[in-house]
């Protein structure tokens, strides 16, 4: 459970956040699914619309007054972000629309380039589709081949396997997620990453589940590329980032190409811009940085210690609480090896009809594979329901959650 002190500070940051004052179905809003987009506090909002109304046009173009602030505002956005990752320079940061564009970009432009027939690219059984679906599509336009470190009975990588797999294919790329967003699951991912280096592999990290939750440094952690999306940390929709390392980024190709991304343009050939613009085509999200930039300040002020301590509490609560009902099952590692996620079914009870149960409650959760299909597969199911916690989540909304799934056991005749 949370101190006293915590408590407090998180009713305090719940005022933050105005949409946590809505009522659905007449009853107080519980919302539990930050895992797939969290809910946005008033400074976030505010910073966006202070742009669009004071400083609003194209950037990187006007030689007025409105385009300068908004280049500027932009390019501190970016600032902001390197900072918050620890990356050694902002031009290391490519604005993109969510971590599934960046790891696209990874995939058709340094993949294009670096993937040949017969090459090996090392997955894991618990990605995203957005780190799944690329490699595939890559796999297949180059003839190269795809493994995978399966996953252990409790929700863990299978480090032994990881490592046999290494030696054995010696990838040209190992990809996998910091964390899963089904199971909770944190991967020890500095030292798989150093394994990786360790037989040539370049290493893309998804970061889209971790890098809200805990507190990220790229240097330390020695990943080639990092995606991540701004509307999983308290920021705007519609924007993310692609953090890569600095030779790799000079040496890849664009991605898109048009406008901005260029030096000169003739009617037969072109030469590209410097970086991070190179990636960044056509006119950007600019307000969307404006608000992950603002979101990024609001995490900072609370500090990511304090960010993850509030969950590990959070999750270890549920993970107590949620046992006590009968029919439960739970899936994924203990609390001490879990992010903010708590995937379970309720006896025969298909996951969609819970979460319309749970909606009427005013309980929002999110239901089905998650966009990771292979994973529920692998345990041996069609879908689950899965709570998401963040920080303006209170141990009174997992009570919630507990009693309005017993109530759920009485309307199923449980």
């Amino acid at each position: 459970m949370l101190s006293t002190a915590d408590l407090q500070r998180t009713l305090t940051i719940r005022e933050d956040f105005p949409i946590l004052k809505r009522q659905i179905h007449g009853k107080p809003l519980v919302y539990l699914d930050s895992g797939a987009s969290s809910q946005k506090p008033a400074a976030v909002l505010e910073a966006m619309d202070h742009y669009y109304r004071t400083s609003h046009a194209n950037v990187n173009r006007g030689v007025y007054v409105l385009s300068e602030e908004a280049t500027e505002a932009m390019e501190q956005a970016r600032v902001k972000v390197a900072r918050f990752i620890k990356a050694r320079s902002a031009r290391q940061v490519i604005f993109t629309r969510n971590a599934t564009e960046a790891i696209n970009l990874v995939a058709y432009s340094w993949g294009s380039a670096n993937i040949r027939e017969g090459a090996t690219i090392l997955l894991t059984e618990m990605e995203h589709h957005a780190n799944l679906v690329p490699w595939q599509v890559l796999a297949a336009r180059t003839g190269a081949r795809l493994e995978f470190v399966p996953i252990t009975e409790d929700g863990l990588l299978d480090q032994e396997e990881y490592t046999r797999l290494l030696e054995q294919t010696r990838p040209k790329l190992v990809a996998f997620t910091a964390m899963s967003n089904v199971l909770g699951t944190i991967t020890p991912a500095k030292a798989m990453i150093a394994q990786a280096h360790a037989v040539g592999a370049t290493v893309l990290l998804d970061g889209a589940q971790s890098v809200p939750h805990l507190p990220t440094a790229v240097p330390d952690l020695d990943c080639d590329f990092l995606a991540f999306s701004g509307h999983k940390m308290l920021g705007p929709t519609g924007i993310g980032v692609l953090y890569g390392r600095r030779e790799l980024l000079e040496a890849m190709p664009p991605f898109l190409t048009g406008g901005d991304m260029i030096r000169e343009v003739h009617l037969r050939s072109a030469t590209w811009n410097d970086l991070p613009y190179k990636f960044e085509a056509g006119t950007p999200a600019i307000a969307e940085s404006v608000g992950l930039g603002a979101a990024v300040d609001y995490l900072n002020a609370l500090g990511m210690g304090f960010v993850q301590q509030h969950e590990r509490e959070l999750v270890s609560y549920a993970l107590e609480r949620l046992s006590a009902v009968e029919g439960l099952t739970i899936y994924g590692p203990s609390a001490a090896k879990r992010g903010g996620v708590v995937s379970f079914t309720l006896a025969d009870v298909h996951p969609h009809d819970l979460a319309q149960i749970l909606d009427s409650e005013g309980i929002c959760v999110r239901a089905g594979n998650h966009c990771a299909q292979p994973l529920v597969e692998k345990l041996g199911l069609p879908a689950t329901t899965r709570a998401s916690f963040y920080v303006y989540t209170l141990p009174e909304e997992i009570d919630a959650l507990a009693q309005a799934l017993e109530k759920a056991k009485t309307i199923f005749a449980l």
